[in-house]
């Protein structure tokens, strides 16, 4: 039995989960509304304020749905009260992010400015000149957003210039002067 598929997802007080046929789950909570379509050989059932996943039978595909069927439910009940957040750091000489309207202007040592438009469901914070804050209610996009946004110019493994998430350690080399002469 999946260890993660089995655990069961309390619901906090202040969300409503509605599961409609064909699996169609809509989560409303405190910061927002999440719909998501789940695969249909999985069982969700919803008991007073706990929600179970079980899974029909033991075949290799309903083993590996069921795991991820109970997580996506979970990340839509979290994202609803609590929201997900993405931190980036931008390291670099004259490197340097600013917030204007709802576009991300970056300077990243192109000879153009770097724009980003702020998507739906996605909010971008920028507190300081080199740090950036990606905010929503669904996971999936706020890491892809995140994503892209480090995509523009990731780190670079002689100085660590770019953009990079917070939590990410980039692997150092050695330059030229690492090389030994004869």
């Amino acid at each position: 039995m999946s260890r993660i598929g089995r655990m069961p997802i309390s619901i906090p007080a202040g969300v409503d989960v509605k599961i409609e046929a064909g699996n169609l789950v809509t989560v409303k909570g405190p910061k927002g509304t999440l719909t998501q379509q789940l695969h249909p050989n999985m069982t969700i059932t919803h008991e007073g304020d706990v929600i179970h996943v079980t899974r029909p039978n033991d075949e290799k595909e309903n083993r590996s749905l069921h795991g991820l069927t109970r997580s996506l439910l979970h990340n839509m009940v979290v994202g609803v009260t609590e929201g997900f957040k993405k931190e980036l750091d931008v390291n670099g000489v004259g490197y340097r992010v600013a917030k204007e309207g709802n576009k991300l202007v970056m300077n990243l040592g192109f000879s153009h400015q770097v724009f980003m438009e702020e998507i739906e469901g996605i909010s971008i914070e920028v507190p300081s000149a080199n740090k950036i804050v990606i905010s929503g209610t669904d996971k999936q996009k706020v890491g892809q957003f995140a994503a892209e946004v480090r995509e523009k110019r990731p780190p670079e493994p002689y100085k660590g210039k770019g953009i990079k998430y917070t939590d990410e350690v980039i692997r150092r080399k050695e330059g030229k002067t690492g090389v030994k002469k004869k």
